[in-house]
């Protein structure tokens, strides 16, 4: 079941994301690996909105259904943010990564034109949902739960957070999937030496606090690509570009008591895992125009 709920989301993600399968390409090219399916995911991530009947205690019923695990909250004071990480069943499976935005917190227009979308929902969606349907948790993952917003309003929300605009149009979108690069040949199994690789390949890196960005232990470092703009239909048929998701990338670097394995003999296990505020942070901002606007 998780395997095809996780194979319905990636299937309209790189129909979605033109960056997904021209990366594929040069690695493919770069013989890297051999076939799509030789990419380690290291992680998927979702955005929502904190509103009673969704956000994150709504979504995560699904992925705790299917056996993973809640571990550690993050929190982004800036972006108005909270997050959490989920580990997975079997370390085959990805990461999960699903932040929610603090409606609360932002002024009280924002507040009015993301309830007037949000009270459609009445109840809990997921409660009504049969977790053992895969087909049925697919289509409702690629489902509206509320009417097409406009473009004045979200624009209106762009102007004081550009993760609740991305939300209030994408939904549960899937934002973005990262290939994992420790497992990757020498020469490119390293964030710098992958940023490389892309750079040469004429793909754009997200910047922001630098196109690495490492956690204070250094043992994992991430980078990203700028999501592409793609043309997004409002209310009322106006269409306008948008950012849309983009590909992400990780290097999680063996913990210091396991650094004497040799290479071929560490395991998922013995690497950093979690996540790190501060690295999220910047790469959230892969989807906000600072960035796509370069």
């Amino acid at each position: 079941m998780l395997d095809y709920v996780l194979s319905g989301l990636m299937q309209r993600y790189q129909e979605r994301v033109p960056d997904v399968a021209a990366i594929i390409a040069a690695m493919i090219t770069e013989n890297l690996i051999q076939v799509p399916e030789d990419i380690e995911n290291d992680h998927i991530a979702f955005r929502t909105i904190g509103v009673p009947e969704l956000g994150i205690q709504s979504l995560e019923k699904i992925f705790l259904h299917y056996g993973y695990t809640r571990r550690d909250a993050y929190h982004f004071k800036a972006k108005k943010l909270d997050a959490y990480w989920y580990a997975p069943p079997a370390p085959h499976f990805p990461r999960i990564f699903i932040s929610e935005l603090r409606v609360k917190d932002l002024s009280p227009e924002a507040q009015q034109i993301i309830t007037s979308y949000t009270k459609e929902v009445l109840v809990d969606p997921v409660s009504n949902l049969d977790l053992n349907d895969g087909p049925a948790v697919d289509t409702f993952l690629h489902s509206s739960l509320w009417r097409t917003p406009t473009l004045e309003d979200y624009q209106t929300l762009a102007a004081e957070s550009e993760y609740a605009a991305w939300v209030i149009y994408n939904r549960y979108y899937l934002n973005h999937f990262t290939i994992s690069l420790q497992n990757l040949p020498p020469g490119y199994n390293t964030v710098a030496d992958f940023n490389k690789f892309l750079e040469k390949e004429g793909f754009t890196l997200n910047d922001s606090g630098g196109k690495i960005k490492e956690s204070p232990d250094h043992l994992l470092l991430q980078s990203s690509t700028v999501a592409k703009m793609i043309p997004a239909t409002f209310a009322n048929n106006e269409v306008q570009k948008i950012a849309g998701s983009y590909v992400e990338f990780a290097e999680r670097r063996v913990l210091p008591q396991f650094a004497h394995l040799p290479a071929d003999q560490v395991t998922r296990e013995q690497r950093r895992e979690g996540f790190e505020a501060g690295n999220a942070d910047r790469i959230f901002e892969s989807t906000y125009s600072s960035q796509t606007n370069k």
